[in-house]
């Protein structure tokens, strides 16, 4: 689920002003223990040193809280690590730990951390949703699935713990809080290749919680990867009216009516959602996509070249289009490294391998076709998507 900074951002400056109020001006030097010097008649003993007061483990999560909603989750990880060294019960301290942890890819101590979690608090819906979290991300991150083939059904697990949870609680947080579970178990579906379940999940959390965008961009998001493109516009749509400032929402939903074809609505959208969030790499990047789907080259490589200056690694699918930009525009040298590292990166999606076998079919002056390297990149989009028509004739072609 989306969170919200403000309250958390409150908190942090209220708790971090009580903290300064308790340090002393000056920090403490420690003092070399020395024999007891004797006394004269009729002189004072000097007063001991008063120890320095140590800050309340409250301070630290507020500290801790700040940088995380920041990004700094390497200064969180440090501040929530303090707090549970002070107190290893404090339970606000072992959430925001964990959820760093799994910032940083500490995959394993993060399951440890969050299982203490909810085994000091079993009523905790927050830790069982991180623990989740922490199970599919090292499930996602890890090279070697085989190992961490379980991560996924000891997440559904989690989830079905905190269900329980949930259902006992009363007033609108029961609501709230089963929504979640339900989002966190759409995901889960996702990743288990279940798409009809992650549809059933994300439609029952938008049922108890039906304003809530991240909920609807997940559902619209399940729709579009199953072909529904009418049912993925929908929710996208109710996403960008729940939160009309979010760029994600909006830019996605520029690139769906671009897809279905309304381009001239498309545009705008895509250009605003490019104006809401200028460093967010995705929305600028998708005003590139639906300039490339709305024929304006131009815009379309600035705009796409801008998204991966911001982020080079995590969207391929701008290369992708930087590589059809290449070819439309016969540039074949420029085409075949766009569409390498689109399919370098999105290595499942068969439509960079068929593009990338393309750019090698072709040959434009002193740029030789490359038969051998079509030939096996035809192949490789089929075998990712045995169906796929044009690569079985390009195969043809290059046999």
């Amino acid at each position: 689920m989306k969170r919200r900074t403000l309250g958390l951002l409150l908190a942090a400056a209220t708790l971090m002003s009580a903290a300064a109020q308790t340090q002393p001006t000056a920090p403490a030097t420690p003092a070399t223990a020395q024999p007891a010097a004797p006394t004269t008649p009729g002189t004072t003993a000097p007063a001991a040193t008063p120890a320095a007061p140590t800050r309340p483990a409250a301070n630290y999560v507020a500290l801790g809280v700040f940088y995380y909603e920041q990004g700094k989750f390497d200064e969180a990880y440090v501040a929530f690590r303090a707090a549970t060294e002070i107190d290893p019960k404090n339970t606000e301290a072992l959430l925001g730990l964990g959820r760093a942890q799994v910032k940083l890819r500490l995959y394993g101590p993060a399951i440890e951390t969050l299982r203490r979690l909810t085994l000091l608090d079993p009523s905790n819906v927050s830790g069982y949703i991180a623990l989740a979290q922490a199970y599919q991300q090292q499930y996602v991150g890890s090279s070697d699935r085989a190992a961490v083939a379980g991560n996924l059904a000891a997440a559904q697990k989690v989830l079905t713990d905190a269900e329980t949870v949930a259902q006992a609680q009363t007033g609108d947080g029961k609501n709230l809080s089963l929504s979640k579970i339900w989002n966190e178990r759409g995901y889960v579906y996702k990743l288990q290749g279940d798409a009809g379940r992650a549809i059933d999940a994300f439609k029952q959390a938008s049922t108890l919680n039906p304003d809530n965008d991240v909920i609807l961009f997940n559902l619209g998001d399940m729709y579009y990867a199953t072909g529904n493109l009418m049912a993925a516009l929908n929710s996208l749509q109710q996403a960008v009216i729940a939160d009309p400032r979010d760029a994600y929402n909006r830019a996605y939903y520029a690139k769906l009516l671009a897809l279905s074809g309304n381009v001239a609505a498309a545009k705008p959208e895509a250009a605003q959602a490019a104006r809401l969030a200028p460093t967010n790499a995705y929305a600028v990047g998708q005003y590139g996509v639906v300039s490339y789907l709305s024929r304006d080259a131009a815009t379309a490589r600035a705009q796409l070249t801008q998204a991966i200056k911001l982020d080079p690694l995590r969207y391929p699918e701008f290369y992708y289009y930087l590589g059809r930009l290449d070819l439309d525009a016969g540039n074949l040298q420029s085409a075949r490294e766009n569409l390498t590292r689109a399919a370098a990166l999105g290595s499942t999606t068969a439509e960079y391998a068929y593009y990338l076998g393309l750019s090698y079919e072709r040959g434009v002056g002193v740029v030789a076709p490359d038969r051998l390297k079509a030939r096996e990149n035809y192949e490789r989009a089929l075998k990712l998507s045995p169906n796929y028509a044009l690569a079985r004739e390009g195969l043809s072609r290059v046999r």
